[in-house]
């Protein structure tokens, strides 16, 4: 009988929690920033120590968010990206902490980060996560990139159209990890849409077209304004509701005047409740110029919406064209219009939709792309002997 004395057989060490530092330009209510609030709130906490450093002191929507969920925030001070000093407060922050991998969010965080790396006497491993197009970069952000690229570790696309962007020789470097949401939560959200309705003042026969989209250029905020003027002219009884902020405000606000959509097109702006919004309205639309695989529609596909979008990006991936929504072309608001239009004036054409978006919605929980990306960081660790 073992009695645990001088023979017994210790037991092996509990090997220690990765230090991940999440490299990011800002924490502002976008797709990657979301996606790093839900990897923190579902991944093996045992396995996996995470830490956020982000560049632009004034896009901090979600830092009590990250905070709630244990995650160290680290503001490296600026308001510009281009503001150089980002760079030496980075380097500094890197030297005064163990990390064994850094996964970078932004291409041009990214070429800098990396090479500051190199100038480090003990180097953490790099991850790089694309979640555009390269066409959507500006030119010397695509070389820098392409430049840089090979010092990564490990890189990931959001979806195979962002792949596919990515120069040719760097494609089977490059793993596809489509990120997902939090279902569960968002089919939840359904049970309050009556209550949410009510709030914003909607008839149960009015339709109820909604957008989740920060006021970007490549949201193609002006498109969908036209499209939606000309739905309304034709006499269809609905509402758009849009939530997002961003740079483009004063235009967009402008372009909406002009248009005299009054209330009948609600510019929102941030709204920490988008899925109860999503939850209570009938149609998602996204007018988007450039996309990797927006966090938005399978949010909306989750909350049973049929789609009606651009094709830009992971769209096409994600909705099927004519099963549960219609994909259109970019840069076309009158394409964009009509099709809202078929949603909107067939109810039996918006049931079956729903049905079966909800039914594909239900396929995009985030937990196995957050374990995907965990096996991408225990390999590179490995790799490097953490």
């Amino acid at each position: 009988m073992v009695d645990g004395g001088e023979g017994a057989n210790p037991e092996p060490p509990q090997p220690r929690p990765l230090n991940i530092l999440w490299l990011i330009k800002g924490l502002g209510p976008g797709g990657a920033e979301q996606l790093l609030v839900s990897t923190a709130h579902v991944a093996d906490r045992s396995r996996y120590r995470f830490s956020v450093a982000y560049l632009l002191n004034w896009k901090d929507t979600l830092v009590a968010r990250l905070q709630a969920e244990d995650v160290s925030v680290h503001c490296l001070g600026v308001r510009r990206a281009r503001d150089a000093r980002w760079v030496f407060r980075l380097r500094r922050h890197l030297r005064s902490n163990e990390f064994d991998i850094v996964h970078v969010h932004s291409p041009l965080v990214a070429i800098f980060a990396r090479l500051v790396i190199l100038t480090l006497a003990k180097r953490p491993a790099v991850v790089s996560s694309e979640h555009n197009i390269w066409a959507s970069y500006r030119f010397g952000t695509r070389v820098l990139n392409r430049l840089t690229f090979p010092l990564d570790n490990a890189h990931i696309a959001v979806s195979r159209q962002v792949l596919e962007s990515l120069p040719a020789k760097y494609r089977p470097q490059v793993e596809v990890i489509v990120h997902g949401v939090d279902v569960e939560a968002i089919v939840a959200a359904r049970d309050n849409r009556d209550a949410v309705r009510a709030e914003f003042g909607l008839r149960p026969e009015q339709v109820a077209v909604c957008t989740v989209a920060n006021l970007r250029r490549a949201k193609g905020y002006p498109d969908l304004l036209a499209a939606a003027k000309t739905v309304i002219d034709e006499g269809h009884d609905v509402v758009f509701l849009a939530v997002g902020q961003g740079p483009l405000e004063a235009e967009i606000k402008a372009q909406h005047a002009e248009l005299g959509l009054d209330d009948r097109f609600r510019l929102l702006g941030y709204r920490g409740d988008a899925i109860q919004i999503l939850a209570a309205s009938d149609i998602f639309a996204l007018a988007s110029l450039f996309e990797g695989y927006p966090i938005a529609v399978m949010e909306a596909m989750a909350a049973g919406l049929p789609i009606v979008a651009t094709d830009a990006g992971g769209v096409p991936d994600a909705v099927h064209d004519g099963v549960d929504g219609f994909v259109v072309p970019r840069g076309d608001p009158q394409a964009l219009a009509a099709a809202l239009s078929k949603v909107i004036s067939d109810p039996e054409l918006r049931a079956s939709m729903s049905q079966h978006a909800a039914g594909r919605g239900s396929e995009f929980s985030f937990a196995p792309a957050i374990e995907k990306t965990q096996q991408i960081y225990d390999r590179v660790a490995g790799l490097r002997g953490a």
